[in-house]
């Protein structure tokens, strides 16, 4: 649809304050007499949730028959840009037909805490692999002429009271980690829409902060599309227009209207400011509405079936596999335990709801292809109670077979949008039954089925594990797939999952103050933190096995003008084709500051036959050795020594090495009372000013690092100098001179 730019001169104020308000829960505002149609939005992360009926009801039933597809915690663990942005091509397909202008995702927070209850529906606790996945996603469905709405800007890392609490983050933190995800997308994908969340910033609401949506998202990132605010984030709307946000959603009615209009006739709004919203809700509709003209209305729902399959089994995570227990074998009698395989929970709960196209469960999969199979409950999701009699029937099943194949994980109940958990567990009744069967069979096999990082005080007594989240309406096929050896999984984990709850970083914060969310771990968060405190874990970031094994060797490293290249060469040393994802890590040797033991850089994921071998080539920018100085407010590069290390996760570095960057201006030093005494030592022109100002012969003791007495002394700042004999004169003659 092609609107005249000159449209906004011909809107009456009352017209103007509808477009900046949605017109209900799912449509912008409609001017009949300009012939402007509205515009339809709807949720979909992971899957369409089109809501049919009247825009008020709101019953997660009530949408259209959609494709089901894995939770972004699960295809975060794909480690593979491309098979998001098809992803993201399948859902822009889906929202085309469906007649949608702006799919409302992807969500990309971060896991601050496997507590939070929304974890399912973000990709990780590393802003990089979350920033390059998305980007791949939102690229893939704005190339079928869709828009997206990125969510939830930002630091929104909470559920509980998230429509008030103040997340408070120190600016190194909020630039290099809860902000770092959102600036990649704005700046490598275009988004169409950016969504502000419920929570405040430093005791700012996101929806009427103008630092975060005007001279971050705006001045300094380029965002040219538009803002809209999560629905009811908006608590001031006069406020939010002035900070930047353009569309409230969802409207208010009248109300909406009528105190844009009454802020606008009494001044405390200027109709510029209105302008500029109406101006971007008319740019959104008139590049994302979708085209009348198109009546196709359909789509291959069993082709994007079979990709959401193949989605998530790229993506399962085998987390042990002892004695090489999977892939089951032809002839082996199997036993399926736990009410999942049954009821498999397969999808988040709120917003992100499908109603799904096909769903296969994993013991209608398994029964497919294995007829005798035999199946016990175990357990019931609808409560934590241990059913003697349920768990005796398991234990007897498990004696008869050769191989026990237990399905657990988070029932529906304890992980959703809207609230956050309170422990990392899964239920009692749970943990309880795979200790029993482990007991009477040694063949044992934990399928996970959960939305974030959980407890595993089991995993020493049973031979395999597959973590496979949320895995979409295949997720019975997939399974099965991956269990009988047809999938190679090569899923690599996404977040940390921790020993126990009170090592997570955010232990002592986490919804520790209903109004204030405060972010003490800084920088070290995930990863960062464990490696820091050298904290053990159960399974590390980036860590996942396969049913072959990859060899790294021959890394190779060139530094450019303004990069470093890199290759090395990967084998596939076992017996059957896989995949690897290859993460590439940066530790900062040189700048003093606060900083993590490294961080990840770059990532390839490669595929190879049995005892094929090729050759991986990754580069690494500027932005991998940087950090955000909040004194200079900029990002800032310091020349010395950086650690490249090359690993099949976090806890498993294979190979490394040192380069020395030199990309920055030297900045001169300026000396003044303040300065440190060990830092004038290292400086080439200091020798000669001492000699100037006639202190050669105090100073030159100073040089001998061996020496207790001159360490303590070079640890003094210049001022300090005159508890040595040196007069105040002699120190302000020795800064002029360092200083011209």
């Amino acid at each position: 649809m092609k609107l005249d730019h000159d449209l906004i001169n011909q809107l009456t104020l009352k017209e103007k304050a509808a477009l900046v308000s949605g017109k209900d829960s799912w449509y912008t505002a409609t001017i009949e007499r300009l012939g402007l149609q509205p515009m339809m939005m709807s949720d979909g992360p992971s899957g369409l949730r089109k809501q049919v009926g009247t825009s008020e009801q709101t019953n997660i039933n009530d949408s259209v028959e959609a494709v089901c597809f894995p939770a972004s915690a699960l295809t975060a663990c794909s480690f593979d840009r491309e098979r998001l942005n098809q992803l993201g091509e399948h859902l822009g397909i889906a929202a085309k037909a469906e007649k949608l202008g702006v799919l409302l995702g992807p969500g990309i927070n971060l896991k601050r805490s496997p507590l939070a209850g929304r974890n399912f529906e973000y990709f990780s606790e590393d802003p990089y692999l979350v920033g390059e996945l998305a980007a791949a996603y939102v690229k893939g469905v704005q190339a079928e002429g869709v828009g997206v709405s990125v969510k939830h800007f930002a630091a929104n890392n909470r559920e509980d009271q998230r429509f008030t609490s103040s997340s408070n983050i120190d600016e190194r933190t909020l630039r290099e980690l809860y902000l770092a995800t959102f600036e990649k997308i704005v700046k490598q994908a275009d988004p169409a829409t950016i969504m502000c969340s419920y929570n405040e910033i430093n005791g700012t609401l996101n929806s009427q902060n103008q630092r975060l949506l005007t001279k971050i998202l705006r001045d300094e990132w380029g965002f040219k599309g538009l803002v809209m605010s999560d629905w009811g984030a908006v608590a001031d709307h006069k406020a939010a227009i002035k900070a930047g946000l353009d569309l409230e959603m969802p409207g208010k009615g009248t109300e909406s209207v009528d105190e844009i209009v009454a802020a606008v006739e009494d001044g405390s709004l200027s109709e510029v400011d209105l302008d500029r919203a109406v101006s971007r809700v008319l740019k959104m509709i008139e590049k994302w509405q979708p085209d009348d003209a198109d009546q196709s209305g359909s789509y291959d729902m069993n082709e994007q079936h079979e990709f959401a399959r193949k989605l998530a089994t790229d993506s399962f995570v085998l987390l042990k596999n002892e004695h090489h227990v999977l892939p089951v074998n032809e002839g082996e009698k199997l036993a399926v335990i736990g009410e999942l395989a049954e009821n498999p929970r397969y999808q988040g709960s709120g917003s992100s709801h499908v109603n799904a196209h096909h769903l296969v469960t994993p013991l209608a999969a398994i029964n497919r292809a294995r007829p005798d199979t035999t199946y016990k409950a175990g357990y019931s999701l609808a409560t934590d109670d241990i059913n003697a009699k349920s768990v005796a029937e398991a234990v007897s099943a498990a004696k008869l077979a050769d191989k026990v194949i237990i399905f657990a994980g988070y029932p529906e109940r304890m992980e959703s949008e809207g609230f956050d958990k309170t422990s990392i567990d899964l239920p009692t009744n749970q943990n309880q039954l795979i200790d029993a069967v482990s007991q009477v069979n040694d063949q044992v096999i934990v399928v996970l089925q959960n939305g974030s990082a959980v407890r595993t005080p089991w995993i020493d007594k049973v031979a395999a594990t597959l973590e496979t989240y949320l895995a979409g309406e295949a997720v019975g096929e997939a399974t099965w797939d991956v269990l009988s050896g047809k999938v190679n999984p090569s899923g690599k984990l996404a977040e940390t999952f921790p020993l126990r709850l009170e090592d997570t970083p955010s232990y002592l914060t986490f919804d520790a103050d209903p109004d204030e969310e405060n972010y003490r771990e800084g920088l070290f968060m995930g990863y960062r933190y464990y490696d820091k405190k050298k904290q053990p874990v159960q399974f590390p970031f980036g860590f996942g096995l396969s049913y072959t094994t990859f060899k790294y060797d021959d890394l190779q490293l060139k530094v450019g003008a303004d990069h470093v290249s890199g290759s090395l060469r990967v084998t596939n040393t076992g017996s059957r084709p896989g995949a690897e994802a290859v993460q590439i890590y940066v530790g900062n040797r040189t700048s003093r500051i606060e900083k993590p033991v490294k961080t990840l850089a770059n990532f390839v994921k490669v595929s190879l036959a049995a005892g094929e071998e090729k050759v991986v080539t990754f580069d690494l920018d500027q932005r991998a050795f940087s950090w955000y100085n909040p004194k200079a407010a900029n990002w800032q590069l310091d020349n010395g020594a950086y650690e490249i290390l090359v690993g099949s996760s976090s806890a498993d570095i294979r190979l490394n090495k040192m380069i020395e960057l030199n990309w920055t201006p030297e900045r001169p030093i300026k000396v003044d009372q303040r300065t440190y005494i060990g830092d004038l030592i290292k400086q080439d022109k200091f020798a000669e000013a001492v000699k100037q100002a006639g202190l050669s012969d105090i100073f030159s003791k100073l040089a001998d690092d061996d020496d207790p007495t001159a360490k303590m002394f070079q640890n003094m700042p210049l001022r300090a100098a005159t508890t040595m004999g040196v007069s105040p004169e002699k120190i302000n003659k020795l800064i002029e001179i360092m200083n011209n």
